[in-house]
């Protein structure tokens, strides 16, 4: 067999290492959304603002009266502090003392009001919850929606390189049988399908697809920062995240609780120092350029987070059971009314 067929061969295997080396660039490559899918519609409202003193004042902190520490849990109290009742559920204590020995009419009209404004407080607070929760959810939602895209496109790509290598292997075994013992070329083809199949693995290896994902508002970040008041969350719910109870070690903020859980489950690892100062700047910054698994992770992330503002809602249950039969004026005074 002459050389010219064999270097033909290797022209061949040549040109096509070149096209395989240049395609698998083009797999690192940002992936382009429109920026109708990845814009955030999910803050309704303007941030929220708010002065450091326009925050309750941690309850640990404060004096309850005895009649109400007493029929009302600590649970119940501090959540009670966080919406701002516990001023209003002293006044009606003081007023439900004086009126069990007096029974004063307008102490009574004054217990109804204040009842009224108990509650109404309790229905606001549970809607402000709700607000809250519904924009973590759209971004979960969003974001996530905008992971399972570029991860599909990868899937796509790994599919298109995996039928790829088989035909490469196909076609590298014919040719093969077909020139055995025809000199080399029969190594030259298997040489060039082993390049081939490999360049192929590698590809899809590396087939990482990203793209640009930029925020003005970023809940995460406050969260992170842990800063006094915050645009992102009424003050409510700030007082509730960031709570703590310097006496109670074995439970610290559910600020705290959150970070951790961010660090135990990967979204934030401490294992590598520069890796993990990228992650901040990406979560927790401007934002950036995401892989499908980076916009799962802060997915998860406002899911996490979405899950522990939830259970304030429990709270106020809890607390509207707990006031239920607290605020009952018509057995204050028993058979004397």
């Amino acid at each position: 067999m002459s050389k010219k067929p064999i270097l033909k061969s290797i022209s061949i295997v040549f040109i096509i290492g070149l096209g395989i080396f240049f395609s698998s660039c083009a797999h690192f490559r940002t992936t382009v959304i429109d920026p109708q899918l990845i814009r955030s519609n999910c803050n309704q409202h303007n941030a929220y603002s708010y002065r450091l003193d326009e925050l309750p004042q941690p309850i640990h902190e404060l004096t309850i009266p005895t009649l109400l520490s007493n029929e009302i849990s600590e649970t119940s109290l501090n959540i009670a502090n966080a919406i701002e009742v516990l001023d209003l559920l002293k006044e009606f204590t003081e007023l439900k003392r004086r009126y069990s020995t007096t029974g004063n009419l307008e102490d009574k009209i004054s217990m109804l009001e204040i009842k009224q404004d108990i509650i109404g407080k309790i229905n606001h607070s549970s809607l402000e919850v709700s607000a809250v929760s519904s924009e973590l959810d759209c971004e979960d939602e969003r974001i996530g929606q905008i992971a399972n895209y570029l991860a599909g496109k990868e899937q796509n790509t790994e599919s298109n390189l995996t039928i790829g290598a088989i035909i490469a292997g196909a076609s590298g075994a014919i040719a093969t049988g077909i020139l055995i013992g025809k000199d080399k070329a029969s190594d030259y083809i298997g040489l060039g399908t082993g390049i081939v199949e490999a360049s192929l693995g590698l590809m899809m290896l590396f087939n990482k697809r990203k793209t640009e994902l930029y925020y003005d508002r970023n809940a995460l970040k406050e969260i992170w920062e842990g800063n006094k008041t915050s645009p992102s969350f009424p003050p409510s719910v700030w007082y509730y995240l960031n709570y703590h109870n310097p006496n109670d070690k074995d439970h610290p903020p559910i600020r705290t609780q959150i970070i951790e859980k961010w660090m135990s489950f990967g979204q934030i690892s401490d294992d590598n120092p520069k890796e993990k100062q990228e992650l901040v700047e990406l979560y927790f910054g401007k934002g950036g350029e995401y892989t499908a698994e980076q916009l799962q992770n802060r997915a998860d992330m406002y899911d996490q987070l979405k899950s522990h503002i939830n259970l304030m809602k429990q709270d106020l249950q809890v607390l509207s059971i707990e006031l239920s039969s607290f605020l009952s004026i018509e057995d204050v005074r028993g058979s004397k009314t």
